[in-house]
């Protein structure tokens, strides 16, 4: 009991929050606003430290990697089935939602003064090359240090970790610098999320009190039909993936030894926690130790099959709530690429969640304050994400021995 309740403290009081803050907006109405500034105290504090969390974490995070080549074929191999079951993942998450539709429009002319208004990503004008320029980069080194331009943070970020990783023993002390930056605003941000349950409880009361209870059904169908999508995924899509790695005995000895790392998963809501059950059950599944001692660790960082369809899910929260298509090819396109770019560029920088949901609403020019919109998403999906996100890296072994060992891999196992 004293380990359930270690590692769902925090979600459990965020839940709270949200839970007291929506009932609140319910019976109140719009008099709950006078709870807003307590909700904008959270958002202030967390955009305050977004600057320096994103450049510190993502450019420390590549300048320490300085033997990712020396795993040859099996570094590659893995590499190439992570980004094949990411997109795999989002194409069915985006038809998932597509299909179902868990999502209300609504007239946001209500609560502008808690929205604010959607940019868009660039002017209709231009090329769509512009466009691509634009989102990237900026013209003034100052402008990156601002929200509204997260993705050129990001490339900068990513050009000083591989500058500091590349310039040997001269930047040493700057990579310490990386570090320690680093660990002081993931610091900084473990102190703001205390006040996270009081902050996102009293902005979610002001949603309610002014969208009404259609909003609190909203969110409790979304949920609903990722946890359908989790089951078809994990039942469906990994043992496709389990057939296709060995065939039947593969089928067979995947079911056979994918309750535990299962189960771990929904018990510490943590893929870094289950990463050795994950490598023990991995290895009787036949997988050789090397394989299974790269893929679990790796994949526990970079390959979040859950966390992609997560992503797909805020950006299309977003579009239906703004009012914007998101049947048409172009942005279909569009939701299914920042869903990957989300869940598996994101998810290898510490903290990458947050940082991912800036970069949905500053790619498609929503408003920053329709961050705690998604950031609610990610607390209520976060244990079937997490059963996803953990369990497919099995079957991600699965196939990686496939390919590197042959197709009697299992045999020879």
């Amino acid at each position: 009991m004293k380990t359930v309740w270690k590692n769902y403290r925090g979600p459990i009081f965020l839940l709270a929050g949200l839970i007291i803050g929506g009932l609140c907006g319910a019976f109140f109405g719009t008099k709950v606003d006078v709870v807003k500034p307590l909700g904008d105290l959270f958002l202030n504090l967390m955009y305050m430290v977004l600057i320096p969390l994103v450049f510190f974490s993502i450019s420390s995070a590549i300048s320490g990697m300085t033997n990712v080549t020396r795993l040859g074929k099996i570094l590659g191999t893995t590499i190439m089935v992570f980004l094949g079951t990411s997109l795999i993942a989002a194409i069915f998450g985006y038809l998932a939602v597509l299909i179902f539709n868990p999502i209300n429009s609504f007239d946001m002319t209500s609560i502008k003064h808690l929205m604010g208004t959607v940019k868009g990503a660039g002017a209709s004008g231009d090329s769509w090359l512009s466009q691509l320029v634009s989102t990237f980069t900026v013209d003034d080194f100052n402008k990156i240090l601002t929200k509204n331009h997260m993705l050129s943070l990001i490339i900068v970020a990513i050009l000083t970790g591989i500058a500091t990783s590349t310039s040997g023993k001269a930047a040493e002390p700057f990579a310490k610098v990386l570090a320690a930056g680093n660990v002081v605003t993931m610091k900084i941000v473990k102190y703001i999320m205390y006040y996270a349950p009081i902050g996102l409880g009293c902005y979610f009361a002001t949603v309610i009190g002014n969208l009404g209870a259609e909003m609190a059904s909203t969110y409790l169908r979304t949920l609903l039909v990722y946890i359908g999508f989790a089951i078809f995924y994990f039942f469906i899509i990994m043992s496709g993936y389990a057939f296709i790695a060995g065939g039947k005995a593969g089928f067979k000895i995947f079911w056979k030894n994918i309750s535990a790392p299962a189960i771990t998963a929904i018990a510490t809501s943590s893929s870094a926690a289950s990463i050795p059950v994950n490598i023990e059950y991995t290895k009787k599944m036949g997988v050789t130790d090397d394989i299974a001692e790269t893929v679990i660790p790796l994949g526990a960082n970079i390959h979040k099959d859950g966390s992609v369809v997560g992503g797909i899910l805020k950006a299309t929260f977003l579009f239906v709530l703004f009012g914007k298509p998101i049947n048409t090819l172009q942005d279909a396109v569009l939701i299914i690429c920042v869903g990957f770019l989300v869940g598996v560029v994101m998810s290898a920088i510490p903290g990458g969640g947050f940082v991912a949901e800036t970069v949905i609403i500053t790619v498609f020019g929503f408003p920053m304050s329709a961050l705690p919109l998604i950031l609610i998403i990610s607390e209520i999906i976060d244990i079937p994400a997490t059963l996803l996100n953990s369990s497919s890296n099995t079957t991600s072994g699965m196939l990686v021995a496939r390919i590197v060992e042959g197709k009697d891999w299992l045999k020879k196992a």
